[in-house]
């Protein structure tokens, strides 16, 4: 996630500055924009992308990110007097930590949902492609978890359930057969069939709500800064009756 960073460390003060010459309506909208190209970008790798891919696409969201980022927060703490800055600083903040957890927990919510439900499917058709069909019943229940953060770990499930199966059972898998199970690309490959579509419809949820904000960054006001300037009140002398007598006069 270093590219990420990156773009937010580049943008953020540079859009920060923006902001303040120019008002934060059109950079924050820009970066919004730029936020859904992103992950568009990114529901459009395959499985086996390359990491410059990866780190361009993200790199791409940072930039999004660190230009609406600064100009966001000034216009939220412009808008409120100088006594309010610090309630309307906590709940910025807070709403902010809650919408990056809910955010993760709506994510994997897809992507486990998806996956259990396409898992047994590409199961069986990826063991049919390789002529063990007969061990679909028994690796179709592998459990979406854990066939996920498998993957992610780099481990393949296949070589424990297998040497829990009877002797007999797999001597009469094919040994090309048994060499495609228990390397390091079928499972995986398997496991994609099931996992990318899922993975794509969270991107492109993501897309949607950064083009919503986007939109709605468009239709807020020009710059505004909360005019905190004390009311003038009126001095002793000015209220003194003899004071406005020879005022009038």
């Amino acid at each position: 996630m270093l590219p990420l960073t990156a773009g937010i460390i580049i943008m953020g003060p540079i859009s920060g500055i923006l902001s303040d010459k120019y008002g934060p309506r059109w950079i924050a909208t820009i970066g919004m924009s730029i936020c859904a190209l992103a992950f568009l970008v990114l529901a459009a790798l395959p499985y086996d992308f390359t990491y410059l891919e990866f780190g361009l696409a993200v790199f791409m969201m940072g930039v999004g990110g660190g230009m609406f980022g600064s100009p966001n927060s000034a216009s939220i703490m412009n808008s409120v007097p100088s006594e309010d800055r610090g309630v309307a600083s906590g709940m910025m903040f807070t709403i902010m930590n809650t919408s990056f957890t809910a955010s993760m927990a709506i994510f994997f919510t897809i992507v486990i949902v998806g996956i259990t439900q396409r898992f047994p499917e590409a199961m069986t058709t990826s063991l049919a492609n390789i002529g063990a069909v007969q061990l679909a019943p028994l690796l179709s229940n592998i459990p979406p978890t854990a066939a996920l953060f498998s993957a992610f770990l780099g481990y393949n499930p296949v070589d424990a359930i297998l040497s829990a199966l009877p002797a007999p059972v797999v001597a009469h898998i094919p040994h090309s057969t048994l060499n495609t199970l228990t390397g390091t690309t079928w499972f995986p490959s398997t496991l994609a069939n099931a996992f990318i579509p899922s993975l794509r419809t969270s991107f492109y949820i993501g897309a949607l709500l950064s083009a919503i904000a986007a939109i709605l960054s468009a239709l807020r006001g020009e710059k505004y800064i909360h005019n905190d300037e004390p009311l003038k009140t009126a001095s002793k002398a000015d209220l003194n009756p003899s004071t406005l007598e020879s005022k009038e006069k």
